[in-house]
């Protein structure tokens, strides 16, 4: 399973390619940012955001797309712009007819470390074990990509279960029913 990991942001969104199944080693096919000036009209940040993401995709073309869900209680402002990349991923990745899976930054954390509350040193350092690097990939946003893609891969056969098994239920038949009845 090929996943692109993405973790949003108006100024650096970063970008992670990692190869693997559950159990298996895992191996990063790329990591990096996409960059936008903080001092550009929003629509042209966000083109330049799609562009980038559009060339990962041509170049990588992952089977998944895992993005960071976003959350904040206290900066709106920020959540903003993240939401904003965020939604521009999402647009990508429809586009081709992909999924895209959410995952929150604890799930991440959980994923990789076991615990949902372990900080992004903590995290860091498991992503770099687990992709067998030799240091952590910068700038953070790189790695955090990374993580979500690792997240994506160890939580893949759970959140396919739900979905296996409502396309194995039968579908009950709908002739003689009624239109005010459906």
């Amino acid at each position: 399973m090929r996943v692109l990991g993405v973790d949003p942001g108006l100024t650096r969104c970063g970008l992670g390619v990692v190869d693997g199944t559950p159990g298996r080693p895992l191996t990063v096919t790329a990591a990096g940012v996409l960059r936008t000036p903080a001092d550009a009209d929003l629509g042209h940040r966000l083109l330049l955001i799609e562009h980038g993401i559009e060339r990962w995709l041509d170049e990588y073309r992952p089977g998944a797309v895992a993005v960071e869900r976003v959350f904040s209680r206290n900066d709106v402002r920020a959540v903003r712009g993240t939401a904003q990349a965020s939604a521009v991923a999402i647009l990508c990745v429809a586009r081709r007819g992909l999924s895209v899976t959410w995952h929150t930054r604890s799930e991440v954390a959980a994923a990789a470390t076991g615990s949902g509350v372990a900080d992004k040193a903590q995290v860091g350092a498991v992503v770099t074990r687990l992709l067998r690097l030799d240091a952590l990939p910068e700038p953070v946003e790189a790695a955090d990509a990374l993580a979500l893609a690792i997240c994506h891969i160890c939580r893949a056969p759970a959140l396919d279960r739900p979905q296996r098994a409502h396309a194995a239920r039968p579908v009950p038949a709908l002739a003689g029913l009624r239109k005010d009845t459906i």
